[in-house]
């Protein structure tokens, strides 16, 4: 009988706060996230990117009750997934820059002798950031630990039905009783340097498709905002980013009320649980909306746990 392990990858998130430094450290290591030719370039780089941003970085997670949050929704995830599908299949996660790493995922269905393993980032478009960093993360340490169980992967899956009605539940959940029309919604997605995109990322190109599927799918729901548009947040640097900025989109729409859908993630994080939720709902007050608020992202709903059998069973 075959044996089989279902892993999530996503980006990890610290468990504390001394694993600040690790988390920055390897992102910023990450040759998917710098993208210059010379290793030596990246580490200098990434090394004062780290300095400078550690502390600051701990502060917000020192906020947040002194870690990520999404390790714990992940955990919940991976329970509820477990449970649907049985004893007969693994599942497990790894995450790309904070354990549990993919090195240690590879040796524990190594010691249950899998024969088969799905892989499915958690990411709903496809970027070479996110996506592409992860997997190839895994296939290291598949390669390096001498594995022969045999890899099937999911490259992206914003056009999931079911995970989609996830995200409407979601919608639906932070405008309440209210009226629809008496807010906009903004996606908000994740910024990309545009040189990223224009050496042939696919992202921008998933977000856009993904944000007219979710229209569509509100407009059939009777959930008619006033206006939806799609805005870009987290931009760090000088380089040219993705645009419009989230900043920039609340300084453009009427100045009322106003719903945030983090599009570009499945599992609440630092970006969306403060620099959404505190970062931005400040600046929305000091441009005076009326109301302001961040809808969840799917976490461990069972919608979404719907969505990842679902997949796991189109890829057997």
């Amino acid at each position: 009988m075959t044996k089989e392990a279902v892993v999530l990858l996503n980006m990890g998130g610290p468990n504390n706060l001394e694993e600040v430094e690790l988390f920055l450290r390897n992102m910023f290591a990450d040759k998917n996230i710098l993208t210059m030719k010379s290793g030596l370039l990246r580490k200098f780089v990434g090394g004062m990117i780290v300095f400078t941003r550690t502390e600051s970085s701990q502060e917000i997670y020192r906020q947040l009750g002194g870690k990520s949050p999404i390790v714990g929704h992940t955990k919940e995830l991976v329970s509820k997934l477990q449970e649907r599908l049985g004893d007969n299949v693994i599942v497990d996660f790894a995450m790309r820059y904070t354990p549990p790493f993919a090195c240690e995922v590879v040796e524990r269905l190594n010691d249950a002798d899998v024969d088969k393993i799905y892989l499915i980032p958690l990411y709903p478009q496809y970027s070479t950031t996110t996506t592409k960093s992860s997997l190839e993360d895994f296939e290291a340490c598949y390669h390096d630990k001498g594995t022969d169980a045999l890899l099937v992967e999911r490259k992206h899956f914003f056009e999931n039905e079911k995970y989609n009605r996830a995200i409407i539940e979601r919608i639906k959940e932070s405008v309440g009783k209210d009226d629809y029309r008496d807010f906009d919604i903004i996606f908000s997605a994740h910024g990309l340097p545009k040189k990223i995109v224009d050496a042939g990322d696919v992202y921008e190109k998933h977000v856009n498709r993904h944000v007219a599927i979710l229209k569509e799918m509100m407009q059939q729901e009777g959930m008619d905002f006033h206006a939806a548009h799609l805005a870009y947040q987290s931009k760090v640097g000088r380089m040219e980013w993705l645009t419009p900025s989230l900043k920039d989109k609340l300084a453009s729409v009427r100045n009322r009320g106003i719903v945030i859908l983090p599009i570009a993630f499945t599992i609440d994080n630092s970006e969306t649980d403060f620099e959404l939720d505190v970062e931005y709902r400040e600046i929305a007050q000091e441009m005076g909306f009326k109301e302001y608020r961040v809808a969840k992202c799917p976490n461990d709903s069972e919608l979404f746990v719907d969505a990842l059998q679902e997949m796991y069973e189109k890829m057997q």
